[in-house]
């Protein structure tokens, strides 16, 4: 075992408030009186960890009446308290279960092993997170953990990229460079804002859509933020586009309950009107993804406004009911 593993063990006992006794340390450590003796002196007078021996109990233990056990000393390296080594754990299985864990499973499994080494219930707790945390991601689609990679390192580094693109509405493939802008996780799943060189414009990219990522060494183009939110971020959902409509919807008393709780857009307006229902207006540049959340709250929802959007609601329910009556018949 490493000086700098016996160390973290050493606090961690002591803080926990125990008097560690030289035989105590000689077992959990596997170390001898002379190491042991070494450990504790670089402690106690390089590090200035607070020790006093106990003659009654015959172990070390921190000064009495000390304000924060352990906070006048630092430990070489990183140093995790119990909560935030749990914390961290807990962290690493929710990545597991949102699938990202593999994203990071190289980089942490190390990290991960030391902690629960360090950390006394460590592997129960790690267990106990898997058993007792439980994400559930709906229509995530399954991503190329090496093309996510490459995606962000371009991103980090302010390089470009050239991606191989299969555009699922027109089931067409298409090579672009671009300069990666941001990346954000939308419904269980990865995009890719850039400036696509190839449309000149901001583009939104799918990234389980990618099929092939080469990182090129040319200095990617800088977007300004406000410009990003314009163009990608001013509308509804994940589809962009600077021009901005609102759309006006009216929820039932009981589905009012739920939705006035939720968070459809950052600049969502909503108010309750004489007989219990809610009215919510948000803003929307591309109709599709705002007509799919209506139709999920037919038929405790009504469309008052653009027309547009009621009439494309409308088409869809008619197309829908069509259809379930042929399959009917």
């Amino acid at each position: 075992m490493a000086q700098t593993e016996r160390l973290f063990k050493i606090r961690h006992w002591l803080d926990a408030g125990s008097c560690l006794t030289p035989a105590f340390l000689m077992r959990e450590l596997q170390v001898s009186r002379s190491t042991l003796n070494r450990d504790v002196a670089l402690m106690r007078d390089r590090l200035n960890a607070p020790l006093v021996f106990d003659r009654e109990q015959g172990g070390w233990r921190l000064e009495p009446g000390a304000a924060l056990p352990g906070a006048q000393y630092q430990l070489p390296g990183m140093y995790f308290s119990a909560e935030e080594m749990l914390a961290l754990l807990t962290m690493q299985q929710l990545l597991d279960n949102l699938g990202a864990g593999d994203l990071l499973a190289g980089h942490l499994k190390l990290l991960r092993r030391r902690l629960e080494k360090a950390l006394d219930v460590g592997v129960r707790a790690s267990e106990e997170a898997a058993r007792r945390i439980r994400v559930a991601t709906l229509a995530a689609r399954p991503m190329n953990v090496p093309h996510f990679q490459a995606i962000g390192t371009a991103l980090l580094r302010r390089q470009r990229a050239v991606l191989r693109y299969r555009s699922r509405s027109r089931d067409e493939a298409s090579e672009r460079e671009v300069s990666p802008q941001r990346l954000i996780h939308y419904r269980d799943n990865w995009y890719l804002d850039a400036w696509c060189h190839l449309r000149g414009a901001l583009r939104s990219f799918s990234v389980d859509a990618v099929t092939q990522v080469q990182v090129i060494e040319r200095r990617a183009l800088d977007v300004p933020e406000r410009e990003l939110d314009e163009a990608l971020g001013a509308g509804y959902g994940i589809f962009g586009g600077r021009e901005v409509q609102w759309a006006t919807l009216r929820f039932s008393p009981e589905r009012a309950r739920w939705v006035a709780a939720e968070r459809w857009h950052p600049q969502q307006h909503g108010r309750w009107d004489a007989e219990g229902r809610w009215l919510l207006s948000v803003p929307y540049s591309d109709p599709r993804e705002l007509v799919m959340d209506i139709l999920r709250h037919v038929p405790e929802v009504e469309v008052l406004g653009p027309d547009e959007l009621e009439a494309e609601v409308l088409n869809r329910l008619r197309n829908g009911l069509r259809l379930m009556e042929g399959l009917d018949e």
